[in-house]
This record gives C-alpha cells, structure tokens and sequence, in this order.
C-alpha cells in the first residue's frame, strides 16, 4: 500500500515540538505507512535547520530529518504535473483575486495530483484549491 497522506511542514515538524500535540503523534503512529512528504516541505525543513546557529537544537533536527524524515518517508517531487496542476489552480485563483502563496501551490499541488490527503493545521490556507481533499490532525 502507497501513501495516502502528504503531511504539510506542520505536522512533520510537531514530533520536534516541546510539547507535542499527542493526537498528531497517535495519527503518525496509525498511519506510519501511509505518509509522505512534499519535496517542498523537505526543502522547508531543511532550509530551517541550515539556518540555526549550531547548538544542540539544530543537531537534535538534523538528527530528526536523517531517522524519522528521510529515512521513513517518500519525497514526492514537484514535476511536469504538479507544475501543470498548479499552474491551473494559480491562474484560476488569481483571476479571482485570491494569489496563493506559492510554496502552498506547490504542496497543494502535488498532493493533488497523487491524489493524497493533505494534512496540515492551516486547512484555511489551502481551502481555495479545487479538488484537494484536507484534514487537521491537530483538532
């Protein structure tokens, strides 16, 4: 079985969180094999933990993104068709008036067109795209 998940950088980011939100933590769990990452996201993550000073925080994220990130979960890249996909949905939302972050496009995008679940606390800001099915593990 394939992934049916594609987890936004919020909730691959909550296992690193002080306090984790324990629901969030139990769906990871349930759903293990079931979960994939954007290109995207991973590029997010990445780009964060370059950005620290070196202290034993950013140790504990690269050791995170080498153990539970990298190893365990599908990348899925932004191709041909996610680009096409969200070229689509860019287009149709900025004639409306409603330009969407770009990074967002690109997730919501790729969820799309693997016809994956996206998982992210901020359903908000992917509701405006056509065709893309949501839930919020944090409620």
């Amino acid at each position: 079985m394939g992934p049916r998940f594609l987890l936004d950088t919020n909730v691959v980011s909550e296992p690193l969180k002080p306090r984790p939100n324990s629901q969030v933590l139990r769906l990871l769990r349930m759903h293990g094999g079931a979960v994939a990452i954007a290109s995207v996201t991973y590029h997010e993550m990445k780009y964060g933990c370059y950005k620290l000073p070196e202290s034993a925080k950013k140790q504990r994220i690269e050791l995170y993104l080498r153990q539970q990130v990298e190893a365990l979960l599908p990348i899925l890249p932004y191709d041909d068709q996610a680009a096409s996909w969200h070229a689509v949905e860019r287009q149709r939302l900025t004639q409306q008036g409603r330009t969407p972050p770009y990074l967002d496009g690109q997730i919501a995008a790729i969820a799309a067109v693997n016809r994956l679940t996206l998982v992210t606390r901020n359903v908000t800001d992917f509701e405006m795209f056509q065709d893309l099915s949501l839930e919020n593990w944090f409620d």
